[in-house]
Order: C-alpha cells, then structure tokens, then sequence
C-alpha cells in the first residue's frame, strides 16, 4: 500500500480582521491573494496554501504546540521584515544546527509564523 499522506498542503491562520489581516500578509508574504472571499482568503506561498479564516471564538487560545515553518533564503532579513511590519518577535533567529537557522514570530492577530533557512532541505 503506498504511503497516502502526500505532504503539507495548507496553513491557515484565524483571524479576527479579514480586510486587515489580507492587507497584512499580502505584504508580509510579498504576494496578492488568489481567493478572496468573506469565509477564506487563499495565497499560493512557493506551491503551498496560505489561508485566512475569520476568527469565530475571539477568545481562543493559540498556542506553541505546533509551529508551520515558511521557507526562507535569509532568516535575519525575513524575521526583521516580518518585525518591521508590526509583528513581534516569539524566537530570534537562531542556529539549530549545523547550516539551519529558525525564527518565528507573532502576527497581528497572535497566530505564530515560523521561518526556517535549510540549504538540506530539497522537494521530491
């Protein structure tokens, strides 16, 4: 039987502002929706969803349980654009062994984004 997972294919993020956040991370990500509705906004990110999804329960908790981790060429200058654009900082960047590099930060709305520079890693 061969393997039926067939890798990510999407992150989506609650939010509590549509309009805000797609003016957000169309800047944050450097790219322009492909699907703007009121119940989802959708952004091709490399080959991978990006989602947006209207935050029902204001009171959620989001939490660092798990992490998405977004493909990056320079870890200190996409960590210091994402800072730049108001998010705040979760993890500095930071070696984690050998040649690979992580950070992650706060977007507007609490969700965390996770950025990793991996020279190793390479699509099948």
């Amino acid at each position: 039987m061969k393997n039926a997972i067939l890798g990510l294919r999407t992150v989506t993020y609650k939010v509590s502002d549509m309009a805000a956040a797609n003016e957000w991370f169309s800047k944050a990500f450097s790219t322009a929706p492909y699907f703007n509705e009121p119940f989802y906004i959708g952004y091709n990110i490399g080959g991978y969803e990006l989602g947006l999804q209207p935050e029902e329960d204001p009171l959620s908790i989001k939490g660092n349980n798990s992490i998405t981790y977004w493909g990056v060429e320079d870890i200190e200058s996409a960590y210091a654009g994402f800072i730049s654009l108001g998010a705040t900082e979760h993890e500095a960047p930071q070696n984690v062994g050998g040649d690979i590099m992580v950070a992650s930060v706060y977007d507007l709305w609490g969700n965390i984004i996770g950025l990793i520079y991996n020279p190793h890693f390479k699509l099948p």
